[in-house]
């Protein structure tokens, strides 16, 4: 949701500054004072692109760290699906031993099909 109200705010930002130059272009004023408004307004680009920058920064903070903690929660919930196979497997493994009686002779297997 946070990526979300960053989007918003740096549209919102991008979107004050091309009104604002959209305005002075069409607004009924002469020449001059419209290049003295633009001028004002280029000197405020480096200080805007600077706070866009800072609010991305932070953003992109934030979905590190959560992909951080979804990916710790992801090793950890696989960690714990391993060793239970692991440990289901020789349950099963030794089920099926138990379940096995040796044959009455007690020559290997192979020696009994020779």
């Amino acid at each position: 949701m946070s990526n979300n109200r960053g989007a918003f705010l740096g549209g919102m930002i991008i979107g004050a500054a091309f009104g604002s130059i959209a305005g002075l272009l069409i607004a009924p004023r002469t020449g001059r004072e419209t290049r003295k408004l633009l001028k004002k307004s280029a000197d405020a680009l480096p200080e805007l692109a600077e706070d866009l920058s800072t609010t991305v920064q932070l953003q992109a903070d934030r979905l590190s760290e959560n992909a951080l903690r979804n990916w710790d929660g992801t090793l950890i919930r696989l960690r714990e699906a391993i060793s239970a196979g692991v440990e289901a497997t020789q349950r099963e493994q030794q089920v099926t031993r138990n379940d096995v009686e040796p044959p009455s002779d007690s020559k290997p297997v192979r020696d009994r099909l020779l």
